[in-house]
């Protein structure tokens, strides 16, 4: 579960700015330069993802539970990434969030 954990959160960092750094650094270029710099990103994503989850689903990790594992993830790279590299305020909505996710986790691993 270390590798999978470990692959996913790589994945997750490529994911998170594929998907969002564009809105900072190339929000002033034409949507086609942000559209294709965010597929070589995202390469990387897949790259370390689908190993990843091969890993997670071949040691008995159900399919519930590495999608839940993945959201986890997420809102674990997502919210350092918003703070700190997007210069989002912190709010009560991402504790919220993540008392949800912990939840899911607690539900899906029983």
């Amino acid at each position: 579960m270390f590798y999978t954990v470990s692959l996913l959160l790589l994945s997750n960092t490529f994911m998170t700015f594929a998907w969002y750094a564009h809105l900072k650094n190339l929000n002033h270029k034409a949507l086609w330069i942000a559209i294709i710099v965010s597929w070589g990103i995202a390469l990387f994503e897949y790259i370390f993802q689908v190993p990843a989850n091969r890993m997670g689903f071949n040691s008995n990790i159900s399919l519930g539970q590495l999608k839940i594992l993945q959201e986890v993830i997420t809102l674990s790279v997502f919210i350092p990434f918003a703070i700190f590299y997007m210069r989002q305020n912190l709010s009560l909505n991402f504790l919220y969030a993540a008392l949800c996710m912990m939840g899911a986790v607690y539900f899906i691993f029983r």
